[in-house]
């Protein structure tokens, strides 16, 4: 299967583009493609290129996708060749109540990458699926030597609240904390002091942050509100044993005995505490988080599920332009 898809989530497409297909990514003046990454079925394409490819199916993941991806190749998107609209995010300003662009179509799925997701946005009349995120498996790289907590946020000053950058401080109270992510240096000039350090360890290339990040003994997750974040799911993925706020898919994520999951900040400070004091517990909880972040999140039943839905909606367009070809 031909499939154009932009590089907007690097981490998702990470996975994506392991499957068997011919994966096209749009390269422009202003970027795209493939990058550095070592992807070996995805190809860089331009605009000018895409009127000569037979693009099976297209995944949009921007509502100005749809137009471009018309534009770049003669046809209606939806109805001429088969496309999903891939909902990375949670509804932001009114959650249950917010409205999807592509809500009420019927030339297309929307997939998303939660169940919470689906649950929250309002996506009318438009058919839905959810595929969960597929991981490609670090390995087991946990150790746990620094008695500290790791956390990976991007850019945590201009997101806040969002993100719980400004809950560090509280966490703190536990315990130090290790700060991955883009542009962490300046959330920690804006902390100050603060009960125990908050160190930033850099905004590092993805394997380098495996084997840095598994160092910490625990991994917090502090974000309020967003999908469900791929640091976290990784950082499972390595045996780490986790502390998160019950809030968005995290519940369903992680599991009783993978970590301390609540909504109650003082609980969640306390099992932080526990965890770093606790070696052989914070060891034995990771390895709960690793077994269940294998089953739930592996790369294999990600492809599947993928595979399965890309099926159905280019089998469907198949059904549909044959009805219409033996009505002429």
């Amino acid at each position: 299967m031909k499939i154009l898809v932009w590089h907007v989530h690097g981490g998702w497409l990470d996975a994506f583009v392991r499957g068997e297909h011919d994966y096209l990514l749009p390269v422009t003046a202003e970027g795209g493609g493939r990058g550095a990454r070592p992807w070996p079925h995805a190809r860089d394409v331009t605009p000018e290129q895409l009127r000569d490819e037979d693009v099976d199916v297209v995944v949009l993941q921007e509502p100005a996708q749809l137009e471009l991806a018309e534009r770049w190749l003669g046809r209606r998107i939806g109805r001429e060749v088969p496309a999903v609209f891939l909902e990375h995010n949670a509804p932001r300003q009114t959650p249950a109540t917010t409205r999807h662009p592509f809500a009420d179509r019927d030339d297309l799925t929307i997939v998303h990458v939660t169940h919470f997701n689906r649950l929250m946005w309002d996506t009318g009349s438009t058919r839905t699926a959810v595929i969960e995120h597929g991981i490609v498996d670090p390995g087991q790289l946990y150790t746990g030597e620094r008695e500290s907590m790791g956390v990976v946020i991007n850019e945590p000053l201009r997101r806040w609240r969002i993100t719980g950058s400004d809950l560090l401080p509280l966490f703190g109270e536990a315990g130090p904390i290790d700060l991955f992510g883009i542009s962490g240096d300046a959330l920690v000039d804006a902390l100050g002091p603060t009960p125990h350090p908050v160190v930033f360890r850099g905004d590092l290339p993805t394997p380098q942050l495996h084997r840095e990040l598994a160092r910490s003994r625990v991994y917090l997750h502090p974000v309020r509100w967003t999908s469900l974040g791929l640091s976290l799911l990784e950082a499972m993925h390595l045996g780490m044993p986790v502390v998160a706020f019950a809030s968005t898919e995290v519940p369903r994520a992680v599991p009783p005995g993978a970590g301390v999951v609540s909504a109650d900040l003082d609980e969640l400070v306390e099992g932080a505490r526990r965890l770093l004091a606790d070696p052989d517990e914070a060891r034995a909880r990771g390895r709960i988080a690793r077994e269940v972040a294998l089953e739930r999140y592996g790369l294999e039943r990600f492809l599947r599920d993928w595979d399965a839905v890309l099926g159905e909606i280019t089998e469907a367009a198949g059904v549909r332009g044959a009805s219409v070809g033996s009505s002429r």
